[in-house]
Formats: structure tokens, sequence, C-alpha cells
């Protein structure tokens, strides 16, 4: 495919860049070129190479080969400083923020930029308020991060790199915990950047994002760039075709559920964290044979919280839940092992944490609280080719790369290691599935095939309710729509529900006070 003319000045150019780790190359002989006061997209499949790339332009990695220019003039990076001192900022897809600092403190921590930190503090303070009104980045200098929603934080994040002079502004996955009204005020944001001079390379796995504020898209797959196009001359379904190599589907196709009796009920929930915060204020909802019941919401607003409570997790300060009639007693914490034995299987949203020992190898993981069943077992002891065995098997059919079962869980790629805690849940064949982000950090082939079997579990009669911060996803899988907002449910919406009108619900604006 032909690389868009180049009708602007060079922000930054990449030619021949190598990186290898060991045996696997990385990056192979990319060259790319970002032309500056432009968007430029950056996507691929997990894996392709794109964080490796970005790593190499900000600092964290240095290329085998190759050479970066800023602006037509040969540069070399050693580190973030060295980054950063040639007008590169970077905005992680997790915030590097100090929680309980300030705004202020935040955007000059490490560039105080006097030995008189009051000095610098002041003379911060009016940098910032000229950001601000330049960038239409308003924020309170004087608030903490932690009190702040995502959204604001974002900005922060913005604001730090900006005042430490950055030209080239990168951003990784930037909408991931936003929700719809903020990631449209950041496309002005990014807009407003742009009219200003400023390049930005947008990493993003969310094609729609793509097509919707860029000027270029470039396409990285298995450590090459295989295509530059100007965005306004491509399409969704090209894109796709281009990071995955072949066709895509990118709407999910289900048939109308035909919804059975309730699996799964759950009475005035009530939880707390451990700071004693009401994350889950009273919330109930069941879920029938048969269909989706999705959560919306912004993440931090109880989801986590109330999937823990039911699965077993984090113990309930009140309220019931019934699987297949019968009660859990989930105030004291129900036993996550006796719901399994029940027919309840929980995907839980922080794979790495929660749902797989990344030490371990896939094949001890494909068995992970499932142990002691047959056949992984054979009198006192584990039946090791039994569990090679099952584990080959999951490989094959859920398509998890490299196929190769004892390698170490830490080795595989994030959305192979998502399909290894949904292949092992999902093939225990549970009466009521537990899902929470079903794709987070997954790329665009491995979406495809995780949607297609959630729909084949609940055309088998199978109970599931799914959360997930993917409005998209959420409208794509459910059947039924349960906003959450603040601990609780603050409405139910079909799926072809405007997505303003659930984005609305999203930030806590009630339907009534939206019609005012």
């Amino acid at each position: 495919m032909t690389t868009p003319a180049q009708t602007s000045p060079r922000a930054i150019e990449l030619i021949g860049i190598n990186k290898r780790f060991g045996p696997v190359h990385a990056n192979k002989d990319i060259n790319l070129s970002v032309g500056q006061g432009s968007i430029h997209g950056i996507i691929g499949e997990n894996g392709a190479g794109k964080s490796t790339l970005m790593s190499i332009i900000y600092g964290f990695y240095q290329a085998d080969s190759g050479e970066m220019r800023i602006k037509g003039q040969p540069i070399t990076v050693k580190d973030s400083q060295a980054a950063i001192s040639a007008g590169i900022g970077m905005v992680h897809q997790h915030f590097m923020l100090v929680e309980n600092f300030t705004v202020l403190e935040n955007i000059i921590l490490g560039a105080e930029g006097g030995a008189v930190l009051a000095g610098a503090i002041g003379k911060a303070r009016n940098d910032l308020k000229h950001l601000e009104e330049e960038y239409q980045l308003d924020v309170d200098p004087d608030a903490i991060i932690e009190d702040l929603p995502v959204g604001l934080q974002q900005r922060v994040e913005i604001l730090k790199a900006l005042y430490r002079g950055a030209d080239i502004l990168i951003l990784d996955e930037p909408t991931g915990v936003l929700t719809p009204a903020e990631a449209d005020h950041l496309f002005r944001i990014l807009e407003q950047l742009k009219a200003q001079g400023k390049t930005i390379i947008l990493i993003t796995h969310k094609l729609r994002e793509i097509m919707a504020i860029t000027d270029t898209v470039s396409v990285m797959r298995r450590g090459e760039m295989v295509a530059t196009v100007t965005t306004a001359q491509t399409s969704l379904a090209e894109l796709a075709e281009l990071m995955v190599g072949r066709s895509v589907l990118l709407n999910v196709e289900k048939t109308p559920a035909t919804p059975g009796d309730v699996l799964l009920e759950v009475e005035d929930l009530t939880v707390r964290d451990e700071r004693g915060v009401m994350m889950v204020d009273n919330v109930s909802l069941n879920v029938r044979a048969g269909e989706i019941v999705g959560i919306a919401g912004v993440a931090g607003n109880g989801q986590s919280e109330l999937l823990e409570a039911i699965s077993g997790i984090f113990p309930a300060l009140s309220g019931r839940v019934l699987l297949k009639g019968v009660p859990i007693h989930v105030t004291g914490g129900a036993d996550p092992a006796l719901l399994r034995e029940k027919g309840m299987a929980h995907v839980p949203e922080d794979r790495h944490h929660m749902g797989l020992v990344l030490p371990f190898e896939q094949n001890e993981n494909a068995i992970l609280g499932y142990q002691v069943r047959k056949p992984y077992v054979n009198g006192p002891f584990l039946d090791l080719a039994a569990m090679r065995e099952d584990a080959n098997e999951k490989i094959k059919k859920y398509d998890i790369r490299p196929p190769n079962c004892r390698l170490k869980t830490a080795n595989f790629s994030g959305g192979n290691q998502q399909k290894i805690v949904l292949a092992r849940e999902m093939e225990q064949d549970p009466d009521v599935l537990i899902i929470g982000q079903p794709t987070r950090g997954v790329d665009i082939g491995a979406i495809e095939f995780i949607h297609k079997r959630i729909i084949e579990m609940r055309d088998a009669g199978k109970a599931i309710l799914l959360v997930s911060v993917e409005l998209d996803e959420i409208r794509s899988l459910a059947d039924r729509v349960l906003v959450m907002f603040a601990g609780r449910v603050v409405g139910e919406c079909a799926p072809d529900t405007p997505e303003g009108e659930i984005g609305m619900l999203m930030a806590g604006i009630e339907r009534s006070e939206a019609a005012e």
C-alpha cells in the first residue's frame, strides 16, 4: 500500500529501526514518518511491536540498529529524560501520578526548576494557568489527584507533558477509562493541540477512534510496518484486515435472546472497600439462562466490587445472592471453590493479580481452581500428562499463541493470557459465567473470537453477567444493559439505546435531568 503524500515537515522520522529480545524480532526494519502538527495513529494486534517502538522513541529501549530524527535532525534518545529534552512527551495507559499529591505538585514533580521550592511553585502556577488557557485544559491546580475523575487525571498527564515542553505527544490507549463524553472532550483537546502545532501519536485498539480523530494511520503486524494510509481514504474493514492479515467480522452477529429461568439473583447488595468507602450501594439485579446482562460504567463506580462480592472474592456488607435459587452466604465472603462446584465460573477483571500465576506454565494455569477435578488428578497426585493434553486442546480451540503448554504464562502476550483464563473458565461448562473486562488489552482478531465464544455460551443456555468499560462491547454483546454510577444501578437500557443517552447515565446524569 502506498504511503500518503508528505505535504508537511516531518516532526519525527524512524529509519530502519530494529529491536530484538533474544530470538524475538520485535521491530523489523521499521520506517515511520510523522508530519508536524498532525494526529498520527498507530494500530496493530497484541505483540505487533507498537509498544516496543514507542518505548524506543521515548527512550525506555535502545534500538539495535536504525536512526531516529526530530525535525530532520538525527538524535539518540538514551533515556526518557533525553526524550523530554528533545520535546517528546508520553501519556501512559496507566497514569503516572502520585494520588495524594495536588495537580500542581504532580506537574512539577521531577522538574521543580530551582533550589527554592516556593519560587518554583509560584512560577509553575503561572505557567500552568497559561497552558490551561491556551489548550482548554481547565483543572484545579490545588485539587488532590485521587479526588479527580479519570478524565481530569488524564488532562493532568497531558499538562505535565506540555509543562516539560513537549512538541510531540504520544498517547497510549487514552480512552480506555473514559466515558463517551470524556472521550469526545479529549478529542477536542487533541484537535486544539494540533491547531497549536503540536504533533500527536495515538496508539489505540479502537478503530472508530482512529477514523474519527487521526489524519494518518500506520499499521503494524508481526513486528513490521505493513501500511501507512491517509485516514480519510481508508475504512474500518480495510484497517482491520491490514492489522490481522485476513478479513475480520467487526459487528457481533447474534440472534435475539430467548431467556429462561433466573439463574443468578442479587438482592440489595452492599459492599464497602478496605477503606470503609461504599462501593456497591443496595444493588439488585438478575440474570436468566440464555441471556447476557451487561453492566456499563466508568471504571471505579463499583462494578469491580460487585463482581468480587458475587464471586466470593470480597465479603459484602449486606444483601443476598442466589445461585440457581439457592442462597449464597456472601456477607462473610463466599467460598469461590464452592461456587465453582455449584456451577459458577468467574473471569476476573485483573488477569495478572486474580486470574493467573504468571510464573506457572500455561498448562498449570489452564486448570487453576479446578485442579482437584478429574481428569487432572490421579489419586492424590496431579496427572501431568492429562493436564498437558487438556492444555493443548484449549490452545488449539482458543488459538493461544505460541502453542506451547510448557511456556511460562508471563511470556504470553496480554491477549493470549486472556484467552488462557477464558478457556479455563468457559471449558468447565458453567451455568453462570461472570466476566470482567473480557477483551481488555486484546487485539481485534482475538476480540472477534472472544465475542463469538460468549455468544455461543449464551445460546447454549448459560446466564452471563458481563462488565466492560468499552461501551461498544456492552452494546454489541448484552441483551440488557444496566448502568452503574457511584455504586448504584442508575438505569436499565436496551442495547440499541443511543450511546449519548447511556453515556449520560454513566456520568451520573439521569434521564429526567437530561430532558430538561
